[in-house]
């Protein structure tokens, strides 16, 4: 079976390209404002709505794959709240359905924190919003929690940021609390029961955009009893390989509380990276890839459904094209 999987796509919609500069804006600081300026045109990506046209390239040279995974943020998220915003929600709109045009019901996504609402790194404005999420399942179609079964495998889809509900818990509007635990106690039911009853000798291949969650994942006791059957974890999030290993090089730093919500989601992430070994994580960059590298791109694999052949994904790189 030949798998196309591809994360971070991050469309960007005319209203959302209306709002250039939406970073800068909610940084009321200037040095904080600076250095996310440096970050952005040295680093991470000078333009993020400049690349639209990645999603057409990558569905222009993938004309028939028997399975593809989208692995979540399919917005640029300019109003921070997700796809309860309705600009980020036009754009997530137009990327799945171009996808789901091109593929049909081959198409299955994961949906990313940028779908869902993310507070602002430097900003401190947004975060998660319920009715994103409630948007992510009913306007998109996408499901917080699949299974599909090929052979001795099993690929599960999960959403991280309800695995990973408490980091985010900060950053929550306190009266959607209880909506966003009930979903997550749902999410966990849902995954117990997907991998609870495997035969011996089935494997697994999750997908989860932020890795964050998966020292959430380790602790949950069906996980624990079926670990040594992950074959791989397909991650987005980080875009580019540069960020991973630089995660893996700092994983098991002392969470920080001081620096606000965003330095310690992060640091809780990263003192919790070493178990991502464990999950075999492979990472699927944004089609973009990251400023400094152009290292955009997505995956390919091949599926053997009898699992003689382990499955192994290869990375595709896209031209840069310049912004």
């Amino acid at each position: 079976m030949k798998l196309l999987v591809l994360s971070d796509v991050h469309y960007a919609s005319d209203a959302e390209k209306a709002r250039a500069g939406h970073e800068a804006r909610v940084i009321g600081n200037p040095l904080l404002r600076n250095a996310a300026h440096l970050w952005r045109t040295a680093i991470w990506l000078r333009n993020p709505c400049a690349h639209n046209h990645l999603l057409d390239a990558i569905v222009r040279q993938n004309p028939d794959p028997d399975l593809v995974i989208a692995n979540g943020d399919f917005t640029i998220d300019s109003a921070f709240v997700g796809v309860s915003d309705s600009a980020a929600l036009e754009s997530a709109r137009i990327a799945v359905e171009q996808l789901r045009g091109a593929y049909g019901d081959r198409f299955h996504g994961t949906i990313g924190d940028h779908d869902l609402g993310k507070m602002s790194l430097f900003g401190g404005a947004g975060g998660p919003r319920f009715a994103s999420f409630e948007h992510c399942t009913t306007t998109l179609g996408l499901s917080p929690a699949w299974s599909l079964d090929f052979g001795v495998y099993r690929l599960l889809g999960l959403t991280s940021t309800l695995l990973a509900l408490p980091v985010f818990r900060d950053e929550i509007i306190p009266a959607e609390l209880p909506a966003w635990e009930v979903a997550r106690e749902r999410q966990l039911q849902f995954f117990g029961e997907a991998i609870g009853g495997l035969a011996p000798g089935r494997r697994l291949i999750l997908f989860v955009h932020d890795p964050t969650a998966l020292s959430f994942l380790r602790d949950e006791p069906a996980m624990q009893a079926r670990m040594a059957d992950v074959e791989a974890t397909v991650i987005g999030h980080l875009h580019t390989p540069l960020i991973l290993n630089l995660a893996r090089r700092l994983a098991g730093i002392p969470r920080i509380q001081w620096m606000g919500v965003t330095a310690r989601r992060y640091t809780t992430a990263l003192r919790e990276a070493a178990c991502w070994n464990a999950f075999k994580v492979t990472l699927c960059p944004s089609p973009s890839g990251c400023q400094l590298l152009k290292d955009g791109g997505y995956l390919r694999a091949e599926l053997d459904p009898s699992g003689v052949n382990p499955v192994r994904f290869e990375r595709v790189r896209l031209p840069w094209t310049r912004a």
